[in-house]
């Protein structure tokens, strides 16, 4: 065989597993479709969508302030954005570029598919790999009767991509992608209105901290429409697009925006990867399916991220790339789920690992929770900045740290922590007893522990 491990996809997912696997003396190929590495996440993803984030978020902040101080209102300059954006990305996928070439990872920049169990064709060329591994990634999931024109009916791709602000904007699902550009645009001056099927956004984070998130966010003139079904929706010209939706009472109505942004999910991208033609076995959703060391149905063949089945993060895909790349090396990773984090960019972030409180209760199990709000906190008070809550679960048997859920700026630097604490097994005196500096957001999370075993300084 050419080479030891072929990999269809450079995103966070295969990008990971490659490097891995070379620093573990397997010899390696990449194959990417697109002409710059790092994927969905990187190109039109987790990247261009946080530089947007950061500078609506920053430009919010100013205009708040230049109000207090009597100052000229600023101006947001979407196109200079647009190319500091696309600079950030650029430079990230030069460094993956010079990374493989310090691993000695060879890339072959053309559209690939397996075509047999040791086999990769690629621009007419057949590779050769005694392992195959499947990263490339997902799609964006349109409706049916409102194609995408990238222009008036965006995806999530189209969003990151817009040349003016529209003045106004329906996003139609409110869920991780939804939220995050409703609050982007929304910050530079669009009318926005998300429209969700659920009873509530961010379906599957902890129900009191998604509607804290629902109530801090129509705070910032977000509307929303939540117990919504969209049933047909037409280009109207210059008049934008109009959608044609059902309320939870049976009333039907008609809502009209410049933009139409579609957020209701996303689908693997394994319809032309050549699965089909080698009967590997996949769900009805288009999902890989692979056993617990992510082989598909044919032994030499792995798949990992958005690919199979599980939440669509980044973090996770490189979770599961570097633990591929161990288990064709002979190693035996451990791979637990409970571990992953998830955040959701708005201000102030929401950010999860665990077990949420629903989720203990469902399984009956008999908890602690431990709460902490930051209006209490020194450091969000002298920032003026106290939306949010620190909720901790813990057995309460053993008072082991089951989740963290944080709702607040820097939420998605503080979660580490619960990651830490899992990981680790720690109960709640092992975190709420360490000295946290202060004044720190992260106080909360002490504080949280030690609310739950009735021990608080503060509360």
């Amino acid at each position: 065989m050419n080479y030891d491990l072929a990999i269809i996809g450079a995103g966070p997912g295969g990008y990971i597993a490659a490097i891995r696997a070379s620093q573990l003396g397997l010899k390696v190929v990449m194959f990417e479709a697109w002409p710059t590495l790092g994927g969905t996440c990187l190109n039109v993803g987790c990247i261009p969508s946080k530089t947007l984030l950061h500078a609506s978020e920053l430009y919010m902040q100013f205009l708040e302030e230049a109000a207090s101080l009597n100052l000229d209102t600023p101006a947001f300059d979407l196109a200079s954005q647009q190319q500091k954006k696309a600079a950030i990305v650029t430079g990230l996928s030069d460094a993956i570029v010079q990374l493989f070439k310090k691993h000695n990872i060879d890339v072959v920049t053309a559209r690939a598919e397996v075509v047999g169990p040791n086999q990769v064709k690629a621009d007419g060329k057949v590779y050769e790999a005694k392992n195959i591994l499947l990263a490339a990634g997902s799609q964006p999931i349109g409706l049916p009767f409102l194609p995408f024109d990238e222009k008036k009916i965006i995806s999530s791709t189209g969003a990151l991509s817009l040349e003016k602000v529209p003045k106004s904007m329906i996003v139609v699902g409110g869920g991780v992608i939804g939220v995050e550009m409703a609050s982007v645009y929304s910050r530079l001056g669009s009318d926005v209105t998300v429209v969700e099927m659920m009873p509530t956004i961010c379906a599957g984070v902890d129900t009191q901290l998604a509607g804290m998130l629902l109530a801090s966010l129509e705070k910032q003139k977000i509307s929303f429409m939540l117990n919504v079904q969209v049933l047909a929706g037409r280009d109207l010209g210059n008049k934008g697009v109009e959608l044609k939706i059902r309320q939870v009472d049976g009333r039907e109505l008609d809502i009209q925006a410049e933009v139409v942004l579609v957020a209701i999910g996303r689908s693997p991208r394994s319809q032309d990867l050549g699965v089909a033609k080698l009967n590997i076995d996949t769900t009805p959703r288009g999902a890989v399916v692979v056993d617990k060391n992510f082989r598909t149905t044919i032994p030499t063949i792995y798949a990992i991220g958005d690919l199979i089945n599980g939440p669509m993060l980044a973090h996770r895909a490189s979770y599961e790339g570097a633990a591929v790349a161990e288990i064709i090396a002979g190693k035996q990773p451990k791979v637990e789920y409970i571990h992953i984090p998830n955040v959701i960019y708005t201000s102030p972030e929401l950010a999860t690992v665990g077990l949420s409180e629903d989720e203990a209760r469902e399984l009956k199990r008999p908890i602690l929770i431990g709460k902490c709000a930051f209006r209490g906190n020194p450091r969000a008070r002298t920032a003026e900045d106290t939306d949010g809550l620190v909720k901790v679960v813990a057995d309460k048997k053993t008072e082991r740290i089951l989740g963290l859920h944080i709702l607040s700026s820097y939420a998605s630097e503080m979660i580490e922590v619960g990651v830490v604490a899992l990981y680790k097994r720690m109960s709640l005196a092992e975190l709420g007893d360490l000295p946290f500096a202060h004044p720190t957001y992260s106080e909360a999370i002490k504080e949280a522990c030690l609310h739950a075993l009735h021990r608080s300084y503060h509360l």
